[in-house]
């Protein structure tokens, strides 16, 4: 490894304390994601802006997600420099996107714009975060990345809570806190470095397409992708229209907009534990049970929840959410863990890159759909969300069944 990308030792962080650092750093850096959502009311206000046009700003950050992950799957440039330094070079840039946002943009055209280089930039945390947690501690993925997605699914609701502290704030400083926040991430990963087990490649001449895909030939590879396809069409759509459920159902008794940010950032944290609780559970379970049981048990919610919410109390109908919004994410960790180990090492960055370009490809149809259908049907799209884990649990099944019958 270059000298100039060693750790210096007088600012070295304890391995103790490596993902817990990655992890906050990833909650920091990923607050980015939702921000402009947790002003979707200021923005319908400010730009006249519909709720499929709220949809049209988080699709373009998904869709400069995929391009970037492509990017860095195809042109080998996660392997040709250290992943402490990627890092903090896309959350800064991501921080500046995030800041021209909220103060440059004059509506969802020149928004769209900003939000889709934030996406891009996103590309450089997420994945990348997943890349620093193996090069630290390579045989812990399973709970490790449970941790991080758990840090990634609190970043996406982190943004509801600043809303709900600066109720009184405009617009604009409430996601320009997202940028601060980012920024703080890219100075704790700087410090933190790469782990031992980081390997290098200095001449890196990218990865073909046919390569890539080779890693479907695997039976369980093949499987775990598509539970996470499956999980993808529903889990993002979902975090989207939280707030719009809260308002449509019996949980809106004349809330102020600052309240109806507190329960958005409760359900949607509420996935935070879900993750921590399944990776303990992998331990004992395996990830492959646990991905089911979750992806099973986020459908089940969806399924009661389009078919009877107008029978539940408003306390009965807040804990229908909370555990839909702790299942619904809960087995994306462990989709990753299942993947990660069914592919040839030297295609694991790869594989998983275009994986999880698929999967938010797939996010952009559910969620233009969701938001698009949002206005004349109301809770009724929930059952559009449904299709997700019944198709990824019918895609697992190979999987998933020899977790219960290891003799198949």
């Amino acid at each position: 490894m270059n000298k100039a990308f060693a750790n210096p030792p007088e600012m070295a962080i304890p391995r103790f304390y490596t993902v817990a650092t990655i992890a906050i750093a990833q909650l920091l850096a990923t607050s980015l994601w939702f921000s402009a959502n947790s002003a979707a009311d200021d923005l319908r206000r400010a730009w006249g802006a519909s709720v499929s046009d709220i949809g049209i700003l988080t699709s373009a950050v998904q869709l400069g997600f995929i391009l970037g992950t492509l990017v860095f799957a195809l042109s080998g440039l996660a392997d040709r420099f250290p992943a402490s330094r990627i890092f903090p070079v896309c959350a800064l840039l991501g921080a500046a996107f995030n800041a021209c946002f909220a103060w440059l943009s004059t509506g969802i055209p020149s928004g769209a714009v900003f939000r889709f280089a934030v996406g891009i930039c996103l590309a450089g945390i997420y994945p990348i975060g997943m890349k620093l947690i193996v090069s630290w501690v390579p045989k812990r993925t399973g709970s490790a990345l449970a941790y991080l997605v758990a840090m990634l699914t609190l970043g996406t609701a982190l943004p509801h809570a600043l809303r709900l502290i600066g109720a009184a704030w405009r617009w604009e400083y409430v996601i320009g806190s997202s940028s601060i926040l980012a920024a703080l991430a890219a100075l704790l990963i700087y410090l933190l470095g790469d782990g031992p087990h980081l390997s290098l490649r200095k001449k890196v001449p990218g990865t073909s397409f046919g390569a890539v895909l080779g890693a479907f030939a695997s039976r369980d590879f093949r499987a775990a992708a598509l539970g996470y396809f499956g999980h993808m069409w529903e889990l993002y759509a979902f975090w989207t229209v939280v707030p719009l459920l809260i308002v449509r159902t019996a949980l809106n008794v004349n809330l102020p907009n600052s309240k109806v940010s507190g329960l958005a950032f409760a359900i949607i944290s509420a996935g935070a534990l879900g993750c921590v609780v399944g990776g303990l559970f992998s331990h004992r379970w395996g990830s492959a049970r646990v991905a089911a049981i979750s992806l099973s048990l986020s459908g089940l919610c969806c399924f009661i929840f389009a078919l009877a919410w107008q029978v539940f109390s408003p306390v009965g109908l807040l804990a229908l959410l909370l555990v839909w919004g702790a299942a619904v994410v809960a087995d994306s960790p462990q989709f990753s863990a299942l993947s990660a180990r069914a592919c040839p090492p030297h295609l694991v960055g790869a594989a998983l890159a275009i994986q999880i370009s698929i999967g938010f490809a797939i996010t952009i149809v559910s969620i233009a759909i969701v938001t698009g259908l949002f206005e004349p049907l109301g809770t009724k799209v929930a059952w559009v969300l449904l299709p997700g884990p019944l198709l990824g649990l019918l895609g697992f099944y190979p999987q998933w069944s020899r977790s219960v019958n290891p003799s198949q």
